[in-house]
């Protein structure tokens, strides 16, 4: 026997690491050498972006497991939230943040003579969204770490984000986002949580052992979805959730056969069909081929995501599911993971044995569903024959589900065939189909709008036949966005201001914001406010200079409207306005004029011609406007090309007006109003989604008001005459011959003819000639309004005072108390 004892580490025991500037230098140069292997100081940045946000990584790794290990030890409820997609933007400043690592980063790679915004531009934007709703998924999940709730994100790991948009000719040319081209330092690859996902054979029937009729899905073509997972860290507060995205791969690499056959492209057929789930977010679905793809990312999703949840909750409990509604929520975020009704009673009745009624008892306890939209064209349908080719058991659970359904409704209804015929999950018609959100609403115990509005919307109209049945199962969310995001990292000279003045609560009780109110008629602060906002303004005149070549100045009012191009979002409202600005000035109609710069940014599916001629249009006006002499720096007008996350981060804390100009009643919150507000912009705005909300809470002198209301734009449609209006009004009259006459496509006639004959439509549904004088009126008290500077900067604080509300924090309490009922986990 050896008289020394013999030592063992622990595997767990990893050595602490320092907090300090020169602890996150030594790590940087750890990773720069070590992990990356780079033999010279002089590669490129990339290299350096890597190394520094390796390093940050570290630091998220020890709260990441201690988090996980605190929700398995005190196996409390626990929420998913399923979203096709997240808009996440850049992780390192947010992550930086979060771990209060700010000073310590900035002097790290200062003392290695290295830049800390030129890092921080480095990263890619994760860009798996396509606007509001993504990026709220991203708002979600950060404020849910933040309040340390146990909520798990599921999503799919799309290869190529949103597209990237170029301007060529004025049009929106689109390119492949391949975000992960340099690889994702934030991801860690799970393969041994991979789930098998099915698609296509059939359904079969058979005896199980103890001589019941079971079902079985039989004959398919199955799938890999490998999970990537990513930290996301609350504030300050080491609770680090999880973000777990699927990748799709095929379960053999190739088909040997063919491969020694000599038929090499069909022996990786089936490797490229697989992974094509994963390979786009939105591929474009006016094809069957595209269609096709998006009911398979849909269900994708779905089936992996909640097989591990009950890979999960097996592991810890066994197959006794008698207490799985009590522990587990599902939060389907829009209508798009619908399919997880269906998906979770086909894996409880077919995988695990229990009877239908058990099954339902748990499905319809769990699935919890928040509607996004009140266009009807935007709820999605899919076709009886595609979803039972792809999905052929699912079928048989929707049909079964729905003659339950129909079943209930002529109980409480008896006879009244018409409402069964348009309360249906499956339309009948010359194709049927399958409505998802009305199966949304039967599988789930809540439904919830997104804005007051919205919600009060959906239960008079697309909803008003389940809201009579189960009133119960409605509620309002109001959206919020993070204010760690849009305001401590996006604007640092604003919120070190106000921090200096009220402390530094605000970050995670944003309702502190109003001991700021009294500071309005401080003349010292506001010109430090003053002084913050130029600072912004100047930080965006650089970033329009270099990306479109035109100069604004920053003295002059910042006019922006950023968001996804839609006729309903009314782009084309706001250029009509800007040719009635060059139209005055064309007249010399400018005293005392208010110098204006018009920012309009977004990106139209590729698909969407009207949407893709608005862009255009925007393009030509600016190319006049800005090379006219007459007109010089009293107006601008730009096309912002590629509009992101990261750009949204320089753009919001320099807006002085917001422009949240949708038609009213079609608009279900916006997210984007929160964020100009916080930032101290002034919103011009309709009556539609969170801006009235908004508008509440700052009170009606201190926002921009014009248009229809929602019940007035229903009732206008019934004696709607665009012409008569136009006719009426002699700015809007000239504003329509200057598009009519060719002067924005002078070498292009009949360019615009579209859109002026949507705006000249008995039936344009979006309204824009009824709003346009009350818009121009509103614009022109805005002008006279920003000329008092004092008054102006006194409204601008009073707009970030009064902001509280649209924190994601709030709308997460919110979800929690209503609808989740977890309970914050201590580390």
């Amino acid at each position: 026997m050896s008289e020394h004892t013999e030592t063992r580490l622990n595997i767990m025991d990893a050595p602490a690491l320092s907090t300090s500037s020169e602890g996150l230098a030594k790590g940087i140069q750890r990773h720069y050498v070590r992990t990356l292997g780079v033999h010279h100081a002089g590669s490129s940045n990339h290299y350096k972006y890597q190394a520094l946000a390796y390093t940050i990584r570290d630091h998220l790794m020890e709260s990441w497991q201690l988090t996980k290990k605190a929700n398995h030890m005190k196996s409390g409820k626990r929420a998913y939230y399923l979203s096709l997609e997240f808009l996440m933007g850049r992780a390192l400043g947010n992550a930086i943040l979060n771990l209060g690592l700010d000073e310590q980063a900035t002097k790290a790679l200062h003392d290695l003579g290295l830049d800390f915004e030129e890092m921080i531009d480095e990263e890619h934007d994760a860009g798996l969204g396509n606007g509001g709703l993504g990026r709220l998924a991203a708002c979600f999940v950060d404020s849910c770490a933040t309040l340390k709730l146990p909520v798990t994100g599921y999503g799919i790991r799309y290869e190529y984000g949103m597209f990237r948009q170029h301007i060529v000719d004025g049009n929106q040319a689109e390119e492949p986002d391949h975000w992960l081209r340099d690889g994702n330092v934030w991801e860690l690859e799970r393969p041994e949580y991979t789930q098998h996902i099915h698609f296509g054979g059939r359904t079969e029937r058979f005896h199980d052992e103890n001589g019941v009729v079971r079902s079985r899905w039989v004959d398919s073509q199955d799938v890999l979805a490998v999970p990537f997972d990513t930290p996301i860290p609350g504030f300050k507060n080491r609770s680090v959730n999880t973000l777990r995205l699927w990748k799709s791969a095929a379960t053999d690499e190739f088909d040997l056969g063919e491969f020694n056959a000599g038929s090499y492209p069909e022996s990786v057929a089936a490797k490229n069909e697989a992974e094509h789930i994963s390979m786009v977010l939105y591929p474009n679905d006016a094809s069957e081929n595209g269609k096709e793809l998006r009911l398979r990312q849909q269900y994708f999703l779905a089936s992996a995501s909640i097989k591990d949840v009950l890979r999960q909750w097996v592991e810890q409990h066994g197959v006794d599911f008698s207490l799985f509604a009590e522990k587990n929520v599902f939060q389907l975020n829009d209508t798009h993971p619908t399919v997880s009704v269906a998906e979770l009673m086909r894996l409880l009745m077919d995988e695990y044995r229990l009877e239908w009624d058990a099954a339902w008892a748990i499905t319809s306890k769990t699935m919890a569903y928040t509607n996004h939209t009140l266009l009807p064209e935007a709820l999605e349908r899919w076709p009886v024959y595609l979803f039972g080719r792809l999905l052929p058991r699912l079928l048989d659970i929707v049909y079964e589900i729905n003659a339950r359904f129909l079943s209930e409704i002529a109980k409480k209804w008896p006879g009244d065939v018409e409402r069964q015929r348009r309360m249906s999950i499956i339309e009948e018609g010359e194709t049927q189909q399958i409505r998802m959100a009305y199966l949304a609403i039967v599988g789930s115990f809540s439904v919830n709008g997104v804005a007051q509005l919205h919600s009060d919307l959906l239960v008079e109209g697309l909803f008003s036949d389940f809201y009579a049945m189960w009133p119960e199962k409605f509620n309002n969310k109001t959206n919020g966005v993070t204010q760690r995001r849009w305001m401590a990292w996006c604007n640092k000279s604003m919120s070190q201001l106000i921090t200096d003045t009220i402390g530094d609560a605000w970050i995670t009780k944003l309702d502190a914001l109003k001991q700021l109110v009294p500071y309005a008629d401080d003349a010292a602060f506001c010109k430090k406010w003053v002084a913050c906002k130029r600072q912004n303004k100047e930080r965006l005149a650089r970033l329009v200079e270099e990306e479109c070549g035109v100069i604004f100045n920053p003295d002059a009012m910042f006019d922006i409207q950023v968001k996804r191009i839609h006729e309903y979002k009314r782009q084309l409202l706001n250029v009509l306005h800007v040719i009635h600005l060059y139209d005055r000035i064309k007249r010399g109609d400018t005293e005392n004029w208010t110098p204006r710069c018009v920012l309009i940014g977004g990106k139209a599916a590729p698909g969407y011609y009207i949407a893709k001629k608005i862009i255009k249009l925007i393009n030509n006006v600016a190319e006049v406007v800005n090379n006219d002499p007459d007109v010089g720096d009293k107006l601008k007008l730009v096309f912002f090309p590629n509009y992101r996350v990261s750009a949204m981060e320089v753009i919001c804390p320099a807006a002085d007006l917001s422009e949240q100009i949708s038609t009213a009643g079609k608009e279900a919150s916006g997210t984007g109003n929160m964020k100009f507000m916080m930032n101290g912009a002034l919103t011009i705005g309709t009556l539609d989604g969170a801006n009235i909300e908004i508008r509440e809470e700052v009170g009606d002198e201190n926002f921009f008001l014009f248009g229809l209301t929602a019940e007035e734009v229903d009732k206008a449609h019934s004696n709607y005459d665009p012409n008569a209006v136009i006719a009426a009004d002699e700015d809007f009259r000239r504003v329509m011959e200057l598009l009519e006459c060719g002067h924005f496509s002078q070498f292009e006639p009949g360019l615009f003819s579209s859109i002026t004959h949507a705006i000249r439509s008995d039936d344009d549904p979006w309204l824009v000639a009824a709003d346009f004088r009350s818009y121009v009126d509103a614009q022109q008290q805005a002008s006279e309004a920003y000329k008092d500077q004092k008054s102006w900067q006194r409204m601008s604080i009073f707009n970030t005072a009064y902001s509280g509300k649209f924190s994601t924090d709030r709308t997460m309490e919110d979800y929690n108390r209503d609808i989740w009922k977890l309970e914050p986990v201590e580390l």
